[in-house]
């Protein structure tokens, strides 16, 4: 028996509130809602005039007869918004493609701005059984994709039959969309109705289903011409062989990689399409004419009718296009060592700097790799006492007065104050500045001896060194890693440091290549939509990858984690499945002790500020904001509703 609900069970006894003092964007689910809770109705609808052209042209039907039956409503920050224009920003190429991702992504539920609550967005409304094994959303009916055809179920169904239960395409399930190593099950119970049913309970579902079901549904009308079901297989070769592929599955992925920004023919449902090559110095995305949500008065969105990527060459390019005033809206690797430099050109570029709050434990987190090749380093990394050694070495408050401008907190790895589970004992566990113990704790471990130049030895004789590789995108972090590696160094621990490219870190950190490395830890908001820095599980991993592929394989793949880290992943199956807040908070309150007794990640500033750089006549941009991955940040802002005041 199915009762419905906007929330699950765990979101009702786990609510995570955050105090807006600005105005934020606030959504009603349709115009029959917004007319019960306002008294106001919402009589006829507008568009751009740039679609209105084309109506007039014959090129686009009406716009009454391209929105949806129930078109999402969005409240505007600050006033109901004018037509036209470009919004510039920068970003990094190509694999830089999340910057316009997160501008526009629709997930089929998601949080609300705050992460306090999930709210509608395509799916209008859903179900859970009582059991929560049994999920059902009904879908917007009249939603089209951005050339005219129809969304349905058919497009969810698409995905799970078609791509997940496709073994070359997707060899094993995402982690997510299982319950103690049991696939979901998808059903079609009609158009605008899907059913997923889980063998077991998981009570942590719907906030997953949040953060990632925008990969959960693709416009099958076209790609089904790149997939064997629906395409002779002779056709299907031969397309692949003129793309330069030699089976059908790579010219599939290389359709569907990236879309937004690699594939110019993909129907999306988001605000804007790209419309050029990424590869040239100004990528444009401009609006979709059959986008779905409106405004309070009837106003077809998104106000803005292109976003302009312009090609920076490195993050410092994008923070020095930002002070000269280029740029209209960034945040995205915006960095706080800046600050100053922002406040002292406001005037000079016409904007003003924006303080949201980063839901980062950690900017950046430093972990190290517990089934690194070398079995002398991987000892002493699984050593706790090393690790610890190593933390309480780093003086995290010279590091937040230098490079963070005093602005962020000396912390551990933690989950961030406010949000559930989080722990002032975890925060402030092996934080304090204290070298003198450090090196007492190394002595203690068998590193007394030492070479001629003062570097400890390992215990096989030879120098201990450590290699830190990084990649220096999204923050200061090479000034932060020089100061990490004269902690250590005073420690008499040799340290070397290399800023590799993002793709060259991802592609080492996924072969089991790197030694110590580090990135943000964020998505502390929402934590349990991921708890990737709760667990070494789930997508996206960065840290125990080893683990995860044995965990996640049933022991098939990767390395076998041991004691404490064995209990850690337990615990998180069991925080998937808790059927009530009793079995939750038992799970949560377990991993943050063991986090504690272990402190398998060592941390240095967190609950740093975001910084916005936004044009004077940008509006509707939120003044304060909760900023987290979780959120897709700056979509939580909803920059459909941006516009450039004339």
């Amino acid at each position: 028996m199915l009762s419905f609900i906007c929330i699950s069970l765990v979101l009702s006894v786990v609510p995570i509130a955050f105090a807006q003092k600005a105005p934020t964007p606030f959504e009603y689910n349709t115009p029959l809602d917004y007319q019960k809770l306002t008294g106001k109705k919402i009589t006829r609808f507008s568009e751009a005039p740039m679609l209105a052209e084309l109506v007039k042209q014959g090129k686009l039907p009406p716009v009454e007869k391209r929105l949806p039956q129930e078109p999402k409503i969005i409240v505007p920050v600050e006033e109901v918004g004018q037509y036209g224009g470009s919004l510039n920003r920068a970003w990094l190429g190509p694999g830089d493609s999340w910057g316009p991702r997160r501008l526009m992504v629709e997930q089929i539920i998601q949080f609300n701005v705050d992460g306090s609550k999930i709210i509608p967005n395509i799916a209008k409304k859903w179900e859970v059984s009582k059991d929560s094994k049994v999920f059902t959303f009904y879908l917007r009916k009249g939603i089209k994709w951005s050339d005219g055809q129809p969304f349905t179920a058919d497009d969810i169904l698409f995905v799970y039959e078609d791509v997940l239960m496709n073994k070359e395409l997707t060899p094993s399930m995402p982690y997510w969309l299982t319950i103690n190593g049991k696939p979901v099950k998808v059903e079609k119970v009609d158009d605008y109705t899907v059913r997923f049913s889980f063998p077991e309970s998981y009570g942590l579902f719907l906030y997953q289903f949040a953060d990632k079901s925008a990969d959960l549904y693709a416009p099958k009308h076209y790609l089904k011409q790149f997939h064997p079901r629906y395409t002779p297989k002779e056709e299907l070769d031969k397309k692949a062989k003129e793309a330069g592929y030699d089976v059908w599955y790579k010219l599939f992925q290389a359709k569907t990689s990236s879309w937004w920004v690699n594939n110019l023919d993909y129907p999306t449902l988001w605000a804007w399409k790209a419309v050029n090559s990424p590869t040239e110095q100004r990528f444009i995305m401009e609006r979709n004419p059959y986008y779905w949500k409106i405004d309070t008065a009837g106003n077809q969105l998104p106000y803005i009718d292109r976003i302009v990527n312009i090609y920076a060459s490195d993050i410092n390019m994008v923070n020095f296009k930002a002070t000269t005033g280029e740029l209209d809206f960034q945040w995205r690797h915006i960095t706080l060592d800046n600050y100053t430099l922002f406040m002292e050109n406001r005037e000079k570029g016409n904007y003003r700097v924006l303080k949201w709050r980063g839901a980062r434990g950690a900017n950046p987190v430093i972990y190290l790799n517990y089934s690194y090749k070398d079995p002398v380093l991987r000892a002493l990394f699984n050593n706790d006492k090393f690790r610890k050694a190593l933390s309480i070495a780093i003086n995290r408050e010279e590091i937040n007065q230098l490079v963070y401008h005093g602005l962020g907190i000396p912390r551990q790895a933690s989950l961030i104050s406010g949000v559930f589970a989080y722990s002032p004992e975890r925060e402030k566990a092996w934080a304090e500045y204290d070298p003198k113990r450090a090196n007492a704790m190394l002595d203690e471990i068998g590193l007394s001896k030492r070479d001629k130049d003062g570097y400890r030895l390992r215990p096989d004789g030879k120098r201990l060194e450590l290699t830190i590789e990084y990649t220096a995108r999204f923050g200061p972090w090479t000034d932060i890693f020089e100061m990490v590696r004269k902690y250590w160094e005073a420690l008499g621990i040799k340290v070397a440091l290399k800023s590799i490219e993002s793709a060259l870190w991802t592609t080492r950190r996924d072969a089991n290549e790197l030694e110590v490395t580090g990135w943000q830890m964020d998505s502390q908001a929402p934590w349990l939509c991921e708890g990737t820095w709760m667990a070494p599980l789930g997508i996206p991993r960065y840290w125990g990858i080893e683990f995860a592929r044995w965990w996640e394989s049933e022991g098939k793949a990767g390395v076998k984690p041991e004691g404490d880290m064995y209990r850690l992943m337990q615990l998180w199956d069991k925080l998937k499945g808790a059927k009530d807040q009793l079995e939750l908070v038992r799970a949560a309150k377990e991993m943050v002790r063991l986090h504690i007794k272990n402190i398998w990640l060592i941390g240095t500033v967190g609950e740093t500020p975001d910084l916005v750089i936004v044009k004077n006549y940008v509006r509707n941009v939120p003044e304060e904001l909760l900023a987290d991955g979780t959120f897709d940040t700056p979509r939580n802002a909803e920059p459909q509703q941006f516009f450039i005041k004339k």
